[in-house]
């Protein structure tokens, strides 16, 4: 993706994965460059080691497609979840962010904010999988996904056929040697599927958020809902569409939502 040299950014052509070349790549699990097959499942996770902060890529904010980005000063305790989405044969030798060669068969991703480089957990929230990537590369700058992974690593949590997956990202720290699997905390119980929400804002006043989810219900096509949670000991009252059944749906939500002119929406997983 477009490398965040200093303080703006001019975006490429956003990084979907079609499913047709992701069919035709992608066999049953070999991938060939100019010819040479690979086992992907054979190409182990990144390694966390300590590094320094990559000397490109980590502007304290950059602008993409109107839209700015603040990067992180750290990657400590960062947990998110979200939909990821992957990019392959039209990056591939080209180089990322961080001025390193984008490898689609190594083990790395992209990250709007996170510090270059950081080692990441990724948990498929969908069937458990899991594999440790080395965020090297600015992006994904679609609405509302957290993550853009290498091809590799989008196979390895099977997440290729599909274009997108709900995943866990959880910041691994490279000085604490404990077991990095462990660490990311317990997987999600078999056969149970995340639920997916579009939230359109969250106010400490509840007179503010039952406007906005008036506002909404004559225009959205599912149920529009309140619901309370506490930040720092105070109320704070989040308005989101949903649950929906999958993440064209939830696309399609964002697409109306900036029809409507609201511009502050994010897809939410749990």
């Amino acid at each position: 993706m477009e490398a965040p040299a200093s303080s703006t950014a001019i975006a490429r052509p956003t990084r979907i994965a079609g499913v047709l070349l992701a069919l035709s790549l992608a066999g049953c699990g070999l991938m060939g460059d100019r010819g040479a097959p690979r086992d992907l499942n054979a190409i182990p996770d990144a390694r966390p080691r300590v590094e320094p902060r990559s000397a490109f890529g980590n502007p304290p904010s950059y602008e993409v497609n109107g839209r700015r980005y603040y990067t992180l000063p750290n990657s400590r305790d960062f947990v998110d979840r979200g939909v990821a989405s992957w990019y392959g044969p039209d990056f591939h030798g080209k180089p990322t962010s961080s001025r390193e060669v984008y490898d689609m068969y190594g083990m790395t991703a992209a990250h709007p904010t996170l510090p270059l480089p950081t080692y990441v957990m990724v948990t498929n929230l969908e069937n458990g999988r899991r594999v440790v990537v080395r965020v090297n590369d600015r992006g994904p700058f679609h609405d509302d996904r957290v993550i853009d992974l290498s091809y590799t690593a989008a196979w390895k949590l099977g997440i290729v056929p599909k274009g997108t997956g709900l995943v866990e990202l959880r910041a691994i720290d490279p000085e604490q040697p404990s077991d990095l699997r462990l660490a990311a905390g317990p997987l999600p119980p078999p056969g149970r599927k995340p639920d997916i929400y579009v939230q359109v804002g969250a106010f400490g006043s509840r007179d503010n958020a039952a406007r906005l989810q008036t506002r909404l219900s004559s225009a959205a096509p599912t149920a529009v809902r309140v619901s309370e949670t506490n930040v720092q000991n105070r109320p704070l009252y989040r308005v989101r569409l949903g649950p929906v059944g999958d993440v064209e749906e939830a696309d399609r939500l964002v697409a109306m939502l900036t029809g409507l002119g609201i511009q502050d929406h994010h897809v939410v997983v749990e």
